[in-house]
């Protein structure tokens, strides 16, 4: 079992960054992939950021690319989602994310979520 806690989420106005962070307990968090989703009001959960679980490779959803960076540090169970260049289209609740599998790109692969935090984008 894996317990996910995100922070970092607020109101921020549009073109400034923030970053949002995430705590991992439980197994061992090196082995899994991690990642980061995003569901905004009356849409679908969607992919936005992805760590594999050796940390190698890196993947982001197209709307995200060049303007989030996702990283993770083993030593300290945490993955966090640097956010730049904000605009009022990445207003959602952002939610960690674990999986077992090589990589989580799709909701389906997830194994276990965190309870989100809000990010609201001004404009």
């Amino acid at each position: 079992q894996v317990q996910l806690v995100e922070s970092g989420g607020g109101l921020v106005q549009a073109g400034k960054p923030l970053r949002l962070s995430c705590a991992a307990s439980g197994h061992t968090f090196s082995g899994y992939a991690m990642g980061w989703f995003r569901q905004a009001p009356g849409k679908e959960r969607e992919f936005v950021a992805a760590n594999s679980w050796g940390g190698s490779n890196i993947y982001y959803a197209d709307s995200v690319k060049g303007r989030f960076a996702i990283s993770r540090d083993n030593a300290k169970n945490t993955v966090d989602l640097q956010m730049n260049s904000l605009k009022p289209e990445d207003t959602a609740v952002y939610y960690c994310a674990a999986g077992s599998g090589i990589v989580i790109t799709t909701p389906q692969r997830v194994d276990y979520w965190g309870k989100g935090t809000l990010v609201t984008v001004s404009s």
